[in-house]
């Protein structure tokens, strides 16, 4: 009898895992994620937790953020739940790629090199590469930093225009290259420490976290000439049900005003 029981164990566990392998077959070989998200009612979303304030970790370990509340307000038209997975952001198109993660957003900024990677959703916000200094090292623009050594985040926008447009910091900062972070916050800890004099940065991320800190006044955002740039969804390049769906949400969200309240809510005021 006891040998029998265990024969069943046995089948059913087998029967367990060849489902789930099928499973995993499916959401690796689908095209479209679309029904397999419908279905489930979940999407998973790659992001940097410290990108604030876009989407980042609270100290109690909950995720908030501009990011964060958007994707939930579009997903919640359509009964979908919004999973958040942290990633490392110098591998999210790989990520997105293996079907780890649904989506990329996460402050994700639209470029050339990332079109011909990823499937990016309608622009829902602009933004500016900034840098942020200590008042106390006296740099008032770009050109200041002439000598100096510059940080920037690995495969951020940053870091990318300051490859594209070299003359601006890349040519007159000291090693001519930028010191590379995994997230910014390691960033500003040289930064704070004088290892760096500058940080490349975004506008959001940049205000955000200088008016969040014990002593504003410190830091100084400097405004650079690095073209506007503009925040999108990243996903793979054979889900065009799925930006249908994400475009349609970030429409009906800013007729009805829920971008407009968000941004309030997150940046102090409506920006676009």
């Amino acid at each position: 009898m006891m040998r029998k029981f265990w024969k069943v164990v046995i089948a059913g566990l087998l029967a367990l895992v060849a489902v789930t392998n099928l499973s995993a077959c499916a959401r690796t070989t689908a095209k479209n994620s679309w029904p397999r998200i419908e279905k489930t009612k979940k999407v998973v979303i790659g992001l940097d937790d410290t990108f604030v304030p876009m989407g980042f970790r609270e100290k109690n370990g909950s995720l908030e953020g501009f990011d964060i509340d958007l994707a939930r307000a579009v997903f919640k038209r359509y009964g979908i739940k919004a999973d958040f997975q942290t990633i490392d952001w110098s591998m999210k198109e790989t990520e997105l790629r293996n079907q780890t993660i649904d989506l990329i957003w996460n402050g994700y900024t639209v470029t050339p090199q990332r079109k011909k990677q990823v499937l990016m959703s309608h622009s829902y916000l602009k933004n500016y590469q900034v840098l942020v200094t200590k008042r106390s090292d006296n740099i008032k623009s770009f050109a200041d930093m002439a000598g100096k050594t510059v940080g920037a985040q690995t495969d951020s926008s940053g870091a990318a225009d300051i490859d594209a447009e070299p003359k601006k910091l890349k040519d007159i900062v000291k090693g001519k290259q930028p010191v590379l972070y995994d997230t910014y916050d390691k960033a500003f800890i040289d930064l704070n420490a004088g290892r760096i004099q500058g940080i490349a940065i975004d506008g959001v991320y940049a205000r955000y976290y200088v008016a969040h800190q014990p002593n504003p006044k410190k830091y100084r955002i400097v405004n650079g000439t690095f073209p506007a740039e503009q925040f999108a969804v990243g996903m793979r390049k054979g889900d065009t049900e799925l930006d249908a769906k994400i475009n349609a949400g970030l429409k009906a969200l800013k007729k009805n005003g829920t971008i407009a309240k968000l941004q309030r809510k997150w940046f102090g005021t409506a920006t676009n």
